[in-house]
């Protein structure tokens, strides 16, 4: 993976909350990693989401694709979050 984005959604829309290469990329996914944050490769998305800044909304074109990342990431961890209470038992 060369480059990498972090997301956001805000209950209105999502957004590009980091962008990442090389160095900072690691780093961004040892923190992902850390903190117990799904990470999805999609290198094509990510090289289009790569051009937006900062910050900036995803354009609704992308809502879709980005729906999709979310729906996993969510799936995934509320998966997690099951097995968890299932080993408290």
């Amino acid at each position: 993976m060369e480059k990498g984005i972090a997301l956001k959604y805000d209950k209105i829309s999502p957004r590009v909350m980091a962008k990442a290469r090389g160095e900072f990329l690691k780093k961004m996914l040892q923190i992902a990693d850390n903190n117990g944050i799904t990470v999805y490769r999609d290198p094509d998305l990510t090289e289009v989401l790569y051009k937006i800044d900062t910050g900036d909304t995803v354009p609704e074109e992308l809502f879709k694709a980005v729906a999709v990342v979310m729906a996993y990431c969510y799936n995934v961890n509320l998966d997690f979050k099951r097995k968890i209470q299932r080993a408290d038992y």
